[in-house]
C-alpha cells in the first residue's frame, strides 16, 4: 500500500506534516509506504531530524506550491510541478493508492474531478465530517460544503454514501439515517427536504429513521445526518465556534474539546474511484497522522469497492 502525502499543503507545512509522518510510523503497525511530495531542500533537514525509518518512505520532489488563496483551476494549470498536481498525477497513474493534502481545498476538489473519475452512478461526490456524541461515539454529517445547492436525488445518494462509510469505517452496524430538517413530521421543511424524504423512505439500501432536528445533531437519534452543503457547512462552522469560545473562556471540557475538528485530520471525498482526503488548512502533526491512518482504513476496508457494488445494485433495482 502506497499513500501519497502533500508535505507542502497547510498553514504549518512542511514541519507539521513531518511530525505527523513520524507519529504515524512510530505508533501504527502497517506495511504502508509513504510517498512524501514536496520541496526536497525544505524536507531533507526535517526528515533527518525526525530519524524516520527510511525504508518506510520515499520523497518525490515538487518545485511549486499552490497557495491557499490561489484560484484552483488556474493554479493547477499554471503549476504542473506543484505538490498537489504531482500528487494527483501519481494517483491517476496508480503509483500511489491514496492522496492526502491539507492544502488549497478548491484545488483538491478540481484535481479530484479532473484527475480521477466519480464512481459510476454517483452524480456528485460529497464530503462529510464526524460529529461527536455524548456517549463517546461519532455520527456523520454530509454534505458539509462542496455541494451548496442540491437536488433530492443528490441527498439520496449522500445518504447511501454516508451509510456505507459509517458501516465500514466507523463500524456502525446498520447505521440509522436521518434527514436534517426543521421538524420531525413527514412533510416538514423546504421543497428540497419535502422531496428528499420519500426517496430516503423508499430506499431499501439504507435504514432511514426520518427527520432530524438541529437539537438532535449531537445525539444518538441517527448515525448519519444528510443535508445539502450550505446547511452542513453552517452547522460545521458553528460547532467549531463552540470549541473556540471554550478556549477563549478557559473552559476545559472533554466533550467540547471533541468539537475541535482539526484533531480528526481530514475528510475523504466520497463517491470518487480512488481515495482522496482533504485536510483542514490548520492541520498539525496529529491531524496528518490521522489522515494517513484514515487512508489506510479506506483501502483496507475496500470501501470504494463496496460503494461501487452498492451503486451497481441500485441501478439494477
Amino acid at each position: 500500500m502506497r499513500i501519497g502525502l502533500d508535505m507542502m499543503g497547510g498553514d504549518f507545512a512542511p514541519a507539521e506534516a513531518v511530525k505527523g509522518v513520524k507519529v504515524y510510523l512510530d505508533t501504527v503497525a502497517s506495511d504502508v509506504h509513504l510517498v512524501l511530495i514536496g520541496d526536497e531542500q525544505q524536507l531533507a533537514p526535517l526528515l533527518t531530524a525526525a530519524q524516520l525509518d527510511q525504508s518506510k518512505y520515499s520523497v518525490v520532489h515538487s518545485s511549486q506550491v499552490i497557495g491557499m488563496d490561489e484560484h484552483p483551476t488556474k493554479a493547477l494549470k499554471e503549476k504542473p510541478h506543484s505538490s498537489i498536481s504531482i500528487g494527483f498525477h501519481l494517483l491517476k497513474e496508480g503509483k500511489v493508492d491514496a492522496f492526502i493534502s491539507a492544502g488549497n481545498t478548491g484545488a483538491m476538489m478540481v484535481g479530484t474531478y479532473y484527475s480521477i473519475k466519480a464512481i459510476e452512478g454517483v452524480q456528485r461526490p460529497t464530503i462529510s465530517t464526524l460529529v461527536p456524541r455524548e456517549n463517546g461515539s461519532y455520527g456523520l454529517l454530509l454534505d458539509v460544503g462542496i455541494n451548496a445547492d442540491c437536488k433530492p436525488e443528490n441527498l439520496a445518494q449522500f445518504a447511501l454514501l454516508g451509510s456505507l462509510y459509517s458501516k465500514h469505517i466507523l463500524k456502525v452496524n446498520n447505521p440509522k439515517i436521518g434527514l436534517l430538517n426543521i421538524g420531525e413530521e413527514e412533510g416538514k421543511g423546504n421543497l428540497l427536504a419535502q422531496a428528499t424524504y420519500p426517496l430516503l423512505k423508499e430506499n431499501k439500501q439504507i435504514n432511514f429513521v426520518g427527520n432530524i432536528e438541529g437539537r438532535d445533531i449531537f445525539s444518538e437519534k441517527s448515525d448519519v445526518i444528510v443535508c445539502e452543503g450550505f446547511t452542513g457547512n453552517v452547522v460545521l462552522k458553528m460547532a467549531e465556534s463552540f470549541h473556540e469560545i471554550a478556549v477563549k473562556r478557559n473552559i476545559h471540557d472533554e466533550y467540547i474539546n471533541k468539537l475541535d475538528f482539526e484533531s480528526y485530520g481530514g475528510t475523504p471525498v466520497l463517491g470518487v474511484s480512488k481515495p482522496v482526503i482533504i485536510g483542514h488548512g490548520i492541520s498539525k502533526g496529529m491531524a496528518f497522522k490521522n489522515m494517513i491512518q484514515l487512508a489506510q482504513q479506506i483501502i483496507d476496508s475496500k470501501l470504494l469497492e463496496k460503494i461501487k457494488e452498492s451503486f451497481v445494485a441500485k441501478e439494477v433495482q
